[in-house]
């Protein structure tokens, strides 16, 4: 990895799961009619397709010092009654909103630790979600399962259900940096519950790993990593950690800034993990993100179906993601909607009636050119800019420095990454991003790019 690239780059940038990004969001807010109109056009269009749900489940026994999730930490699970209520008042809210009987074709349960909840309160949730709406023949449903609170119950009980695909947050196996970040798990309850999944039939289960902890070096890397083949999950993400302080507040002070891995020492935690994979027969999909050839993300990489939405990235796109519950945003191409991010707030708002939506954004003729754009660069490394000439002008502009380090290409009006630029995939789509160079940030908003 050339390290003058890498210090010459590394700078703030979105991580862009939408375009525009948050914070470039209409300050004016979002009129709950113009979402709706929105979402009854998308779903209109695309009714065939069906559409996907995100569900958000917030609670967490204990508080993880490198995540930047919406979450309520409590080891009260008597919270989670009277939340899936509210969850499913709210799926009804959107049933009784759309003109027939919507087709889920996925659903994804995030948080949070979606595993706090009971398994039969799982059940009751999904049940309740399905008995609203049909499903498509090929569907996916999958969830993020905490290794440290995954039972086998709750593995059977959501197979049972439909769901394929599971995906349990690792970060790294090194002691002295699980303990930096509160994250104490074994590499054995690790194994224990991936072959629980295996036993039981799930198709594809995920492993995330985090590279840029406080703490890590080549060595736990390589020992986090050779557990992790040992292992060999369907899917691998590889995260760069995204310290925002500013942000999520103390929630990411469990650590000093010194015991960071900067820079090219950073991204070199990164080449070492990318080679290790490699060697083991992982193909590299988008961004930060492997998968053995027979799983489905790769697939969807070949035939030109790999998407990226707020869920990360998917094996196929869908017109329309609903997000149930706190925090969780929705989209329906032309307007992104995000819920209260306060759970008394979302309770109220869902209890008086209301589709609970705090902000938003309706996405002019110019954002969705530009959602394309960025969408293909970062599913398919390459896209053939259709707007303007003065747009294309500007972007062209803006990317020749890119092209002058080698780490693009530009045809016509085609523009490739190249093996070299890929590590640098967000800085090529800050290239597009029109909204961020007329309004330049003047405090810190976003996470380094390398």
């Amino acid at each position: 990895m050339n390290t003058q690239l890498i210090r010459k780059y590394n700078v703030p940038g979105p991580r862009y799961t939408s375009y525009p990004t948050v914070p470039y969001w209409d300050e004016t807010g979002l009129d709950p009619g113009d979402w709706e109109s929105t979402l009854i056009k998308a779903f209109a269009e695309s009714y065939d397709d069906g559409i996907s749900l995100y569900i958000h489940l917030p609670f967490c026994e204990s508080l993880c010092t490198f995540c930047g999730c919406h979450k309520k930490i409590t080891k009260r699970h008597s919270v989670e009654d009277p939340y899936i209520k509210t969850v499913l008042k709210e799926w009804k809210l959107y049933t009784e909103l759309l003109p027939i009987t919507p087709i889920i074709k996925e659903i994804h349960l995030g948080g949070g630790t979606p595993t706090f909840f009971s398994p039969d309160n799982l059940k009751r949730l999904i049940y309740g979600i399905l008995d609203e709406a049909e499903t498509a023949e090929q569907v996916e449903f999958s969830f993020e399962g905490h290794p440290n609170n995954t039972t086998k119950e709750h593995l059977q009980a959501l197979y049972d259900l439909g769901f394929r695909r599971v995906s349990y947050g690792v970060q790294d196996y090194d002691p002295h940096v699980q303990f930096a970040i509160n994250r104490i798990q074994p590499f054995d309850t690790v194994k224990r519950v991936h072959e629980w999944s295996k036993e039981i039939g799930y198709t594809s289960v995920n492993h995330d790993l985090v590279f840029g902890l406080p703490h890590q070096i080549k060595e736990s890397i390589r020992d986090t990593i050779e557990k992790t083949n040992e292992l060999r999950p369907d899917r691998i993400a590889f995260y760069s950690y995204a310290h925002v302080p500013w942000i999520k507040g103390n929630g990411q002070r469990g650590f000093n800034d010194e015991d960071l891995p900067k820079d090219d020492e950073k991204r070199g935690l990164y080449e070492l993990g990318k080679h290790m994979f490699y060697e083991n027969e992982y193909v590299e999909i988008g961004m930060d993100h492997f998968a053995l050839r027979s799983d489905g993300l790769y697939e969807a990489m070949q035939y030109g179906n790999l998407h990226r939405n707020f869920m990360g990235y998917t094996a196929g796109a869908t017109k329309v993601m609903i997000g149930l519950g706190m925090s969780a945003i929705s989209d329906s191409w032309y307007s992104f909607a995000q819920n209260e991010k306060n759970i008394k707030d979302y309770e109220q708002r869902v209890e008086r009636g209301e589709i609970p939506i705090f902000r938003g954004h309706i996405l002019n003729e110019t954002d969705l050119m530009i959602r394309r754009q960025i969408l293909n660069v970062m599913c398919r490394f390459e896209t053939e800019f259709d707007g303007s000439e003065h747009q294309f002008r500007q972007i062209k502009t803006r990317l020749s420095e890119l092209e002058e380090d080698e780490l693009i290409r530009i045809s016509g009006r085609t523009i490739r990454v190249t093996e070299t630029g890929i590590p640098f995939v967000r800085n090529v789509c800050m290239a597009f991003d029109l909204k961020l160079h007329k309004n330049k940030p003047k405090e810190k908003l976003f996470s380094q790019t390398v």
